[in-house]
């Protein structure tokens, strides 16, 4: 915990004073007890009981005033809230292994269907998105509250060769940011200082001023994991066969802010898929996804079975749903004050018949 106003923490040194103050009051009163009744007597006459009533009250309003004083210095904390983000693009792995049975009844379909409930289970004012990738990425979907063209989108999906989970991480981050040109094709998105990305980058800014002009000219890099307004989750089963590298997009989305959540699936160990003449092994390249969800301030889930799938999905709905936010916690003090010393009064009326 920390505060926005730590010099007022000052102020605190007046409870001991306070304290000393109160032992004093309790000394005089037991003077004069003495003083009009014999000493066996007052002791007799307060018991174990009397003296905590007696107590009780006053402790609570000094803790009050505690709590008090405690806002005045505006307490921050990093306390769970609910999520803003209103933008959900979901990434789908639609290569060929995704036919692979080691995740039953295939990889493929316990994906879509467990993205199926995902999609159910949104706020209706959460806006979602689909995007596919395999040798390229396409938006399927654009970013909709409507539920059932989002449904339609995914049974739509179909397999394809390849896999560009880098090309999957830029098209839905374009889904996020239209106004944003990206390199698809590159090995890097960002484009390595070559001979020929100079000469391209010229002639961009000869045929389009304006734009240079812009956002992209204007942009600068906030912290990882800052843009709570969207975030993405990327689900695939495979390692990177072409398209830009993953990683290198994923910088483009942690200089963006925008969390990357990835989830593997299928089987550590893989499986060999068999075609006309071909075969494959389809390996889980879990290092790759750890690093894009590292970069970018999100989390790497494993599925291993389609019920694992479901429960990502689930924990997933938690985990955006509410995240930790630092938050000023003055009105959660001065509440406790109120609630504490309120408390005090109360008890003090109904064992003396005055307050304090």
């Amino acid at each position: 915990m920390s505060f926005l106003w730590p010099q007022m923490l000052w102020l605190l040194l007046l409870l001991p004073l306070l304290v000393a103050a109160y032992v004093l009051v309790l000394r005089r009163r037991k003077k004069l007890a003495v003083q009009y009744a014999g000493l066996s007597t007052v002791k007799a006459a307060i018991t174990p009981g009397q003296r905590f009533k007696r107590h009780l009250p006053p402790a609570l309003f000094l803790l009050a005033l505690a709590l008090m004083l405690l806002a005045v210095a505006r307490p921050v904390a990093v306390v769970l809230l609910p999520s803003d983000h209103k933008t959900m693009i979901l990434a789908v792995d639609v290569s060929g292994s995704m036919r692979a049975n080691d995740v039953k009844p295939n990889r493929f379909i316990a994906a879509v269907n467990a993205v199926k409930t995902f999609v159910e289970q949104q706020p209706r004012d959460t806006r979602v998105g689909l995007v596919s990738f395999a040798g390229t990425a396409s938006l399927i979907q654009p970013p909709t509250t409507n539920r059932e063209d989002l449904l339609e989108a995914l049974d739509r999906l179909q397999l394809q060769y390849g896999t560009a989970v880098g090309s999957g991480i830029l098209v839905s981050l374009k889904a996020i940011f239209p106004e944003i040109e990206f390199n698809l094709n590159s090995a890097d998105p960002r484009q390595t200082d070559t001979r020929e990305n100079r000469v391209a980058r010229a002639l961009n800014n000869d045929i389009d001023k304006d734009k240079k002009k812009g956002a992209d000219a204007n942009f600068k890099p906030v912290p990882p994991g800052s843009y709570t307004t969207a975030a993405i989750i990327l689900l695939t089963d495979g390692q990177t066969t072409t398209g830009p590298n993953p990683v290198a997009a994923s910088e483009m989305a942690a200089e963006r802010g925008v969390r990357v959540y990835t989830i593997g699936i299928g089987t550590v160990a893989g499986e060999i898929i068999t075609g006309d003449g071909w075969a494959m092994h389809a390996r889980l390249d879990e290092d790759a996804l750890k690093d894009i969800a590292a970069t970018t301030r999100a989390e790497y889930f494993y599925a291993g079975t389609a019920d694992d799938l479901s429960r990502v999905y689930k924990s997933l709905n938690s985990r955006i749903g509410l995240e930790k936010k630092e938050t000023e916690t003055t009105a959660l003090f001065a509440a406790g004050a109120a609630i504490l010393a309120v408390l005090s009064a109360m008890l003090s009326l109904l064992w003396f018949n005055r307050i304090v």
